[in-house]
């Protein structure tokens, strides 16, 4: 049995929620979306905005039409989950997938489960001591910024996990790092203590959000652009708040 238009546009709405909140970008959306009901023969019409989002489904003819308005949600940017969800929109097209058995695939994949914290928080604090390696930080900044990631990270979830306000979050967690930074030079535990200063926060820089408003820009996605701007812009300016009142508690110079 056919699926009807609505839903189709109910499925739709919530698949496009999801790719929003784990940091997909609008025109991968649009191809998503698009390249599913050309597969199942419908017509979609899709305006995406910071907030919400509406979706009008069609028949091939034109007629029958379901529109929804579905709110955006935010969520935790997952590589993994983006890259499934796109595979997903591939699969109805090339293995011509049902209505039913795209729903059910779609039902396993946002079902699995997250990702091991401590998995991830030990790769970002990888990531990080990295970045401090890289800038020229030697042996003993590169485990002063490994174990200030950590601890910030963990804070980061657990705050985040309790609904605290996410500019919150990154000041709270910014000034955590940056007293824990800072040990390397109050102890003088290496010859590059302003390199693991600054290396310790370089986890909270919100490099997606800034990424997807410059393809939103480039695709002509200006509203959804200039919002996303200005949050990754906000959370900057919360992190440089947090690493400043770090400093200064540490009797740091800035300059």
């Amino acid at each position: 049995m056919e699926a009807s238009n609505l839903d189709v546009c109910k499925f739709f709405a919530d698949y496009s929620v999801r790719l929003m909140g784990c940091g997909a970008t609008c025109i991968r959306i649009e191809k998503n979306i698009n390249r599913i009901a050309e597969a199942w023969g419908k017509q979609v019409s899709l305006t995406i905005m910071p907030r919400h989002t509406h979706l009008t489904v069609m028949d091939s003819d034109g007629g029958n039409t379901t529109t929804v308005i579905s709110q955006n949600a935010k969520g935790a940017i997952s590589y993994e989950l983006n890259t499934e969800l796109s595979r997903l929109s591939w699969r109805v097209v090339d293995d011509r997938l049902s209505f039913a058995e795209a729903r059910e695939l779609y039902g396993q994949i946002v079902g699995r489960p997250k990702q091991n914290r401590w998995y991830v928080a030990l790769l970002v604090a990888a990531a990080n001591l990295s970045f401090c390696r890289l800038f020229g930080g030697d042996f003993a900044a590169m485990m002063v910024v490994a174990f200030a990631t950590l601890v910030g990270y963990y804070i980061k979830l657990l705050l985040l996990e309790r609904r605290v306000d996410t500019k919150v979050v990154w000041i709270v967690c910014a000034f955590v790092s940056a007293v824990l930074g800072a040990t390397d030079s109050l102890f003088h535990l290496g010859s590059t203590p302003d390199i693991a200063m600054g290396t310790s926060v370089l986890y909270l820089v919100p490099g997606i959000p800034y990424i997807n408003s410059f393809s939103d820009l480039i695709c002509g996605h200006y509203i959804c652009s200039i919002c996303r701007f200005i949050d990754a812009t906000i959370l900057t300016a919360c992190l440089s708040l947090g690493l400043c009142v770090g400093m200064l508690l540490m009797n740091l110079s800035m300059f």
